[in-house]
């Protein structure tokens, strides 16, 4: 049932800009609020306890929730940028309070990284908080001042095709770098 409802919330993440962009003429702002609520009720009361994952949670409610009361559809554009925000706080935190987040992934294939490998996996933590600063704030200029076609093309594509460039010159340079090793 976690992994449903985590499948749940990754593809309404995915979909989320789509969803908006053709829904809006047929559903409410609420209803998105009331289906995203749903999933991260579901998320919170079902995941297991991981560092960040409560305040995330209780973050998401509380967007939902004014999203649901408030009914506003300039609100529905905000949740890419509250999801970016996610990302940061999480890689960021990370960097500060125990291992960072590439550190721990690469740490999954090989438990015994030697001190060069985790220098570099800080410095790919680091990249991806400033990738998810850069895509936060033009996720943000995007709402506040574009139109929804310019949103939608942002949020739903260029941000993911800029996600997998930064996924495959992050695994070329690995390998430059274990070729030197």
């Amino acid at each position: 049932m976690k992994r449903l409802i985590g499948a749940g919330l990754l593809i309404a993440g995915l979909l989320y800009p789509f969803a908006v962009h053709f829904g809006m003429a047929h559903y409410a702002p609420w209803q998105f609020g009331l289906l995203l609520g749903g999933l991260w009720l579901a998320r919170a009361l079902s995941a297991p306890r991981r560092p960040g994952s409560l305040w995330m949670a209780i973050a998401a409610l509380v967007f939902c929730g004014l999203l649901g009361l408030s009914d506003s559809q300039a609100l529905l554009r905000w949740y890419p940028v509250l999801i970016s925000t996610f990302m940061l706080g999480l890689f960021g935190s990370s960097l500060v309070h125990g291992i960072p987040v590439a550190e721990r992934l690469a740490r999954l294939s090989d438990p015994a990284l030697p001190p060069r490998a985790v220098r570099y996996t800080r410095q790919v933590t680091q990249a991806w908080c400033l990738f998810f600063l850069l895509n936060g704030l033009i996720a943000a200029a995007l709402t506040l001042w574009a139109p929804l076609g310019w949103w939608t093309l942002y949020n739903g594509v260029i941000a993911y095709a800029a996600m997998g460039v930064l996924f495959a010159l992050e695994w070329l340079i690995r390998q430059r770098v274990r070729g030197r090793s």
